[in-house]
C-alpha cells in the first residue's frame, strides 16, 4: 500500500472538526477556483491524466491549497508523502529523499506535499532542488506568501504558479449549506437551521476562508441549545462566537450603498466624526478596504478637485498603504484620508467642467484637430498646412498667446470655472490674469 492510499478516502473521524469533515472528496466537490480547475482547464486535464508537473499554490488561508493537495493525493498513482514546514528538518528531508530515489528506479513516482512551503529556510529549499530537477519526486508547495519572496529562485523556476483566491460570499454560503445539508459528515444530524441572512453574514466575517466560515458554523451550531429536536441559530449566538457584534451588511445588497454614500456625502459635507463614523461601520462589517480607499480617490477629485492639490496624492497614498499593510493596519491610513478630505476646501468645478466637455464630445460633431496644433513629421504634412500658425509659447513675453486651441464650433467654451474655495482661488485669479492678456494680444 502506498503512502497516498492512506490519504486518499480516508473517513475521517466524528472528532474531525467540520473544516477537516467537509473537505471536498472529487474535484466535481471543490468549490470555486473554477478558473484554475475547472472542467478543461491545465491543471484540471494534469491531475485527472496523473501526469502532474511541480507546482507551488498561493493564495490566501482557506481558499483549498491544501484540500487540492489531497485532493491530488486520492487521484494519483504516485506515493504521496505530506511534509509540515514547521515539523521537517533537513534530516526528514534527506531520508524522503533517498526513498524517492529509490522508488523511482522502480518505475514509481513520488508526489511531495510542502504546507507553508515559504516556512523552509533557503538550505531546506536547496535539499530538495536535485530530486525536482532528476524527476525523482513531484513538488507541490502551498504557500500564502508570495513565491517570489519566500521560495528560492532555482525551484521557482522549475515549478509552475497557480495562484488560488479569496473564495466570494456566494461560494462560502454554498459551503455552509452543503455542511447543513449532510448528514455524513456535515451537521445535518443535529438539525441545525439557520436563515439565510445569518449565513451570508458568516460567509461576510469569514472574509473569503472557508475554513473560518465552517468554524463558526459549527461552535455557533454546538453552542445552541436544541428546542424540539431542533437548533435555531441566532444571531447572538454567531456574535458569540465572533466574540464582535455582527453588523447588518451585505456587500453586493443595498447596504453597502447606504453606508459609501453615507461616507462620500459625510465627506463632502466637511463633516469629519461623520465621515469617520460611517467609515468604521464599513471596514468593521467586512467591506473589501481597497473599495473603499478607490471610492475615497474619487472624493478627492470630484468634490475638492484643485481647491486642495494635495487631496487626490494623499487619498493614492491611503489606497497604497492598505494595499501595502492589509487589515487591520491599513485602517489607519483611511481614516486619515477621510478626515483630511472631510476637512479640505470643497470644489466641484473640475467635476463640472469634465462633465460639460462630456456632454459637448457626445453631443457636438467631431470636427478634425485645426491645422495649426497638428505636428508635421513628414515634408508631406508640412505642405498641406500641418503646424501653419502655430504659435510657441514660450516666444512669447508672458508665455501665452491669444491662439485658439478649441475646435472652430466651441471656440467660445469656457470649461473649468474655479470658485473662490482654497488653492482655486489662486488659480481662478491666474485664469482670468491669461484671459486678460489672451484678449490684449488678440486687439
Amino acid at each position: 500500500m502506498g503512502l497516498f492510499e492512506s490519504h486518499a478516502g480516508r473517513k475521517k473521524p466524528a472528532a474531525a472538526p467540520l473544516a477537516d469533515r467537509m473537505r471536498p472528496r472529487t474535484l466535481e466537490e471543490f468549490l470555486g477556483q473554477e478558473e484554475l480547475i475547472g472542467a478543461g482547464t491545465p491543471l484540471r486535464v494534469q491531475i485527472e491524466s496523473d501526469q502532474l508537473s511541480s507546482l507551488i499554490l498561493w493564495g490566501p488561508p482557506g481558499s483549498g491549497k491544501t484540500t487540492l493537495a489531497r485532493l491530488v493525493a486520492g487521484l494519483t498513482a504516485s506515493e504521496f508523502i505530506p511534509f509540515s514546514a514547521v515539523l521537517s528538518g533537513i534530516k526528514e528531508i534527506k531520508q524522503v529523499m533517498a526513498g524517492a530515489e529509490k522508488a523511482r528506479q522502480y518505475g514509481r513516482r513520488t508526489i511531495v506535499f510542502i504546507d507553508e512551503i515559504h516556512r523552509f529556510n533557503k538550505a531546506q529549499q536547496d535539499a530538495f532542488l536535485p530530486h525536482v530537477e532528476a524527476g525523482h519526486i513531484v513538488l507541490i508547495g502551498a504557500t500564502t506568501e508570495n513565491p517570489s519572496f519566500s521560495v528560492i529562485a532555482p525551484l521557482l523556476s522549475r515549478a509552475r504558479v497557480y495562484v488560488l483566491r479569496s473564495l466570494n460570499v456566494e461560494e462560502l454560503v454554498a459551503l455552509l449549506h452543503r455542511a447543513l445539508e449532510d448528514s455524513e459528515r456535515g451537521l445535518a444530524a443535529l438539525k441545525v437551521e439557520a436563515e439565510e441572512s445569518l449565513l451570508r453574514e458568516i460567509a461576510l466575517q469569514a472574509n473569503g476562508d472557508a475554513r473560518a466560515a465552517y468554524n463558526v458554523l459549527e461552535a455557533a451550531a454546538l453552542g445552541t441549545k436544541p428546542e424540539s429536536g431542533r437548533r435555531v441559530l441566532t444571531r447572538a449566538a454567531v456574535e458569540k462566537v465572533l466574540q464582535r457584534r455582527v453588523l447588518l451588511y451585505d456587500k453586493a445588497g443595498e447596504e453597502h450603498y447606504n453606508l459609501i454614500s453615507a461616507l462620500h456625502k459625510s465627506v463632502r459635507n466637511s463633516d469629519p466624526d461623520a465621515a469617520l463614523y460611517w467609515l468604521g461601520r464599513m471596514l468593521e462589517a467586512g467591506e473589501d478596504p481597497l473599495y473603499v480607499a478607490r471610492r475615497l480617490v474619487r472624493m478627492a477629485s470630484e468634490d475638492i478637485g484643485l481647491a486642495d492639490p494635495q487631496a487626490l496624492p494623499l487619498a493614492v497614498n491611503a489606497w497604497q498603504a492598505v494595499h501595502f499593510l492589509g487589515m487591520p493596519e491599513g485602517g489607519l491610513a483611511l481614516a486619515e484620508a477621510a478626515v483630511y478630505l472631510a476637512l479640505a476646501p470643497k470644489s466641484n468645478a473640475l467635476y463640472a467642467a469634465y462633465g460639460k466637455v462630456r456632454q459637448d464630445v457626445a453631443r457636438s460633431v467631431a470636427e478634425p484637430v485645426p491645422l495649426h496644433l497638428r505636428n508635421p513629421v513628414t515634408d508631406l504634412m508640412r505642405e498641406v498646412g500641418y503646424g501653419q500658425g502655430y504659435e510657441y509659447a514660450h516666444d512669447y513675453e508672458d508665455r501665452t498667446s491669444a491662439m485658439p486651441c478649441l475646435p472652430e464650433s466651441l471656440r467660445n467654451r469656457k470649461y473649468y470655472l474655479p470658485t473662490a474655495q482654497g488653492w482655486e482661488e489662486k488659480l481662478r485669479a491666474r485664469l482670468e490674469e491669461l484671459r486678460a492678456l489672451k484678449e490684449k494680444q488678440k486687439r
